[in-house]
């Protein structure tokens, strides 16, 4: 049962202190955060003439309250400048793909010329030619090194490839092993320090896709990358899914994250733009 369906079976017989304890549980298993339900829940006990409320005026003043926390990241670049960014997520999430449908979603801005694939992705199996299938079913270059190669080298010479070549997106694949984490925060440190060393700050972004399915460990991901190196944006994958992403909230409202982008199908064209509204309307219709 999705969450508004809950939330209005919840009201239907009016508010009592008891509903709306129910509700703050249903909220914690709609993925929105223990913390953050809790806060509106107790925001709702205080509302003037709550328990004397319609189901439909309660769900609108739990949508108000949600509104701050479902913010939307416009990433826009400079088509005059080399911009870079990076993919962050753990194994399994769909970064590769989505680093794809990145590359069609920006295509008629700059054009398959001056767009570049990095497969940053060393440690994986099989990572690089994933990517490598994508390029060529767009069009675009990919700059990649066999699988166990420095990963930050690879990222060094993506750039240089692209600052010669006059290229101005490059999108890099990282690698996403989570049972070795001290590794791979290293691995990525490294690669944040090279990007920023070759980039303008305003022009290096760093986007976290987490699997709409996902649940709480969403929120624990985003924990580790942006403990780590910082992230600028969520890209929500299987957005489509029965999983509507409450964990978006959660991340927002604990770590600032607000989100660029969701996944939505199958296809290359299976990318939008972040919008606010449709997504509470998801959340809670």
């Amino acid at each position: 049962m999705r969450l508004g369906q809950r939330i209005s079976q919840l009201f239907s017989s009016g508010t009592t202190d008891g509903t709306l304890a129910d509700l703050e549980d249903a909220l914690i298993e709609g993925d929105v955060g223990t913390r953050l339900s809790s806060e509106i829940v107790d925001q709702l006990r205080n509302e003037p003439g709550i328990r004397s409320s319609s189901e439909s005026a309660i769900l609108e003043l739990l949508k108000h309250k949600l509104e701050p926390f479902a913010v939307a990241y416009d990433l826009r670049f400079d088509s005059g400048d080399l911009n870079v960014v990076l993919v962050l997520g753990v194994n399994g999430v769909g970064k590769t793909t989505t680093i794809a449908r990145l590359a069609k979603f920006y295509m008629p801005e700059f054009g398959p010329d001056r767009l570049l694939l990095c497969a940053g992705d060393t440690f994986r199996a099989a990572a690089a030619e994933q990517l490598e299938i994508h390029a060529q079913r767009l069009g675009v270059r990919i700059v990649m090194q066999p699988q166990g190669a420095d990963a930050g080298s690879v990222v060094f010479d993506a750039i240089e490839s692209s600052q010669a070549k006059d290229q101005a997106l490059v999108l890099v694949d990282t690698a996403g092993r989570m049972h070795n984490k001290a590794d791979l925060m290293s691995e990525l440190a490294k690669i944040d320090r090279i990007i920023r060393s070759h980039t303008q700050e305003s022009h290096y972004h760093k986007m976290l896709v987490v699997d709409a399915t996902t649940g709480q460990n969403g929120l624990r991901q985003a924990e580790v990358f942006h403990n780590a190196i910082g992230v600028d944006s969520l890209c929500i994958a299987k957005f489509d899914s029965s999983g509507k992403a409450g964990t978006a909230l959660a991340i927002k409202r604990d770590l600032g994250i607000p989100v660029s982008f969701v996944g939505t199908g199958e296809t290359y064209e299976s990318l939008e733009a972040f919008d606010a509204g449709a997504y509470l309307e998801a959340l809670l219709g």
